[in-house]
């Protein structure tokens, strides 16, 4: 059985430490990533506080041929199933490979409204051999959520995750 918890006490760094270590351990050896991701968006929710979304879109092929994501493992709401690449904070994020934090969701060209609730938003691209392979995507009901403390966290946690998916 596996409790990981963290520290309600504990800063922001020492929880994303946490929260790397336990999706190491629950990650490391298994080849599957679609539970890698299942597993992962629930030490999210978990270890990261005032989220009313946690979770992975991952990079696929849409009917017309092109890339898009897909929405993979999460924890929240039920959430747009396709997003086109360019399109929204997670279509940013898998155009530019680059960490998209969004302190007003209603502010940013594009957003998509999964959820109404939501008013800021954190997604860091997952990228292997170069390429945008996935997004890890979190959302929050308070606007100014995510700082780049949470940034690095997050960056971190995908760059260990990018051969694990």
């Amino acid at each position: 059985m596996f409790d990981f918890k963290p520290d309600p006490v504990q800063g922001k760094a020492e929880n994303y430490r946490q929260l790397h270590n336990a999706a190491d351990a629950l990650t490391q050896g298994e080849s599957d990533g679609i539970a890698n991701m299942a597993n992962v968006a629930s030490l999210l929710w978990e270890f990261v506080p005032d989220l009313n979304w946690a979770g992975f879109y991952r990079m696929g092929e849409g009917a017309s041929g092109k890339d898009e994501l897909v929405l993979g493992p999460f924890t929240g709401r039920p959430a747009c199933i396709r997003i086109p690449i360019g399109v929204g904070v997670c279509g940013a994020a898998a155009k530019t490979g680059e960490t998209q934090l969004v302190e007003d969701v209603h502010a940013f060209p594009g957003h998509i409204a999964c959820d109404a609730a939501s008013q800021s938003e954190l997604v860091a691209p997952i990228i292997r051999d170069g390429k945008v392979i996935a997004v890890i995507d979190l959302d929050s009901p308070n606007k100014g959520r995510f700082t780049q403390e949470d940034a690095a966290g997050i960056e971190s946690l995908a760059a260990m995750l990018s051969d694990r998916i």
